[in-house]
């Protein structure tokens, strides 16, 4: 794409940061530009779509297998594309922020898969944004290494050595405050998807691998074909073959638990399978029937993935992935090895009985949070794959699920315990601490926590209030006492303004979809208005 082709101008709206030209050209902001142009209009159609969807299941309407695609779903015949080079062999998965010493680690760390991710994991501060753009380049052209002021140095091992890099824009939901385009802010997953494809998806082919994605939180197929448009658009712009791109779709809305061959097959060209997401996936959840006493949530730390809901909506989500051709990847182990002998292996003990469950209900890999984790999830995939790099060959059709079966949550509903909530109201509190001072991914209580688990927090505070098995005025003097520890921990923090976030997100009658937003226009964007 020339720069004679510049025609969709985009307006950067931040001061400049340290090498930020090297990403924001004239040619890859019209690159973006493009791209909002042919899609804001419909993505913010797609937007209302989601509010009415909700307004429907919230009066009652039943949330069933879409009758109008059932050819879709009857249909042998279609599969979607082969796996692409570095995406054959997916057992083991390491996610994280495109921060430069998580780059270097990620890539080295033995895994098969890097989750580059702009999503859960980042605080979308502009230094963030950019700046992982920038690791990822550097990490591409190998350059990325670098030698912390105490001496630790960081080099990349051999190229075959690396993990696949599979980037994670993020959501639909989210706009980029700092560039603007036609009077409005740039749609963050267009920025992110944008600047990764024009710098390195031609890079990413010469280097043997491709540009590859996660995209996440989809609501439904309407979602998913708009990826798709957006990958052809963005393909033939740069004179990229179709087809080159794939993504893989984390199933972690209950809505898109009910679309999984849906999703599959608008993305077929594209497609490199789907991902049991299932943090966002409860937070979904409660988001979508929290006003239902059925759908009444106990402790997070209760709701396991042998729950039977869980449970058939990850078996689902095999049978549909491998009826198709497609991986199916599992969900994250989230513990953090700390130097607790004992606590370690109880750790490790746990991980593995979880990786067990997933390799022998036949998923092709699992993701990591922690680098420690890898040699046990890859022993149990190793134990049950052997030599072959997936197991595409076990269709499952043993498994049938209703839809019902995806919303019997009421077989495990109760209340929470004294320890939940509080629990839930330090993991909330530390992570939005956390996050507006630009960290996006926090190790709380030996798990690894994102914005998903900060989620769950929020809402489930949300939820047991509305159903009054916890009064307001506990949650409050909780409240009180963990915003004063959090305090006395972290002296940096703005305790009112998180204080405020919190209440503002969890404690008012109607919830707030996300707690994002609000503290991304509130907090990050001034951040960089005042060039902090």
């Amino acid at each position: 794409m020339s720069t004679s082709a510049l025609t969709h101008h985009v307006r950067v709206l931040a001061a400049p940061g340290d090498r930020h030209h090297e990403i924001l050209t004239p040619a890859a902001l019209d690159f973006v530009g493009h791209l909002a142009a042919a899609f804001g209009e419909r993505r913010r159609s797609l937007l209302k779509e989601r509010r009415r969807q909700a307004l429907r299941l919230a009066s009652g309407s039943p949330l069933e297998f879409p009758l109008v695609t059932s050819a879709v779903r009857t249909d042998p015949a279609w599969r979607v594309a082969p796996p692409a080079p570095g995406l054959a062999d997916r057992r083991v998965e390491i996610t994280g922020p495109p921060e430069r010493r998580m780059t270097v680690n990620a890539l080295n760390s033995g895994a098969q898969v890097w989750l580059a991710d702009f999503e859960d994991a980042t605080s979308p501060t502009w230094g963030n944004i950019v700046g992982g753009q920038l690791n990822l380049l550097d990490a591409i052209e190998r350059r990325i290494d670098f030698t912390t002021p105490e001496g630790k140095e960081y080099r990349l091992k051999g190229r075959e050595q690396l993990a696949t890099i599979v980037v994670r824009p993020r959501g639909w939901h989210l706009d980029e405050e700092h560039l603007e385009f036609d009077g409005r802010p740039v749609t963050a997953a267009l920025v992110d998807f944008g600047l990764y494809f024009f710098h390195c998806a031609q890079r990413q082919i010469d280097a043997g691998h491709g540009p590859y994605f996660y995209l996440p939180k989809l609501e439904n197929r309407y979602e998913a074909r708009l990826w798709n448009d957006v990958f052809v658009l963005a393909q033939d712009l740069l004179g990229i073959p179709r087809g080159t791109v794939r993504a893989t779709v984390l199933i972690e809305t209950i809505t898109a638990a009910f679309e999984m061959e849906e999703i599959l097959h608008e993305l077929r060209e594209h497609s490199a399978g789907l991902n049991a997401g299932r943090w966002d996936y409860l937070f979904s959840l409660i988001k979508t029937f929290g006003h239902r006493t059925d759908f009444l949530l106990p402790d997070r730390a209760q709701v396991t993935m042998t729950a039977p809901f869980m449970r058939a909506y990850t078996e689902l989500l095999v049978r549909t992935c491998h009826r198709r051709g497609a991986h199916a990847i599992g969900g994250i182990a989230a513990q953090v090895p700390g130097n607790d002998p004992a606590a370690n292996e109880a750790a490790l003990a746990k991980v593995r009985l979880d990786k067990e469950r997933e390799a022998e209900d036949g998923f092709d890999g699992s993701w990591v949070a922690h680098p420690g984790l890898i040699p046990v999830c890859r022993e149990v995939f190793d134990d049950v794959l052997g030599e072959r790099p997936h197991q595409l060959d076990r269709t499952r059709d043993d498994v049938e699920v209703t839809p019902a079966d995806l919303l019997s949550v009421r077989r495990i509903s109760g209340p929470p315990t004294a320890e939940g909530v509080r629990t839930n109201l330090a993991v909330a509190l530390r992570y939005f601490a956390a996050w507006l001072r630009g960290q996006g991914a926090v190790a709380l209580y030996g798990l690894m926590e994102d914005a998903a688990t900060a989620e769950i927090a929020r809402v489930q505070i949300w939820q047991w209030l509305r159903h009054r098995v916890i009064d307001r005025e506990t949650v409050l003097r909780l409240l009180d006492d963990e915003v004063a520890a959090l305090g006395a921990e972290y002296p940096w923090a703005p305790v009112d303004d998180i204080r405020a976030l919190f209440e503002r997100t969890a404690l008012t009658g109607e919830l707030p979809l996300f707690f994002t937003p609000d503290a991304y226009t509130r907090h990050l964007v001034k951040r960089t208005e005042a060039g902090a």
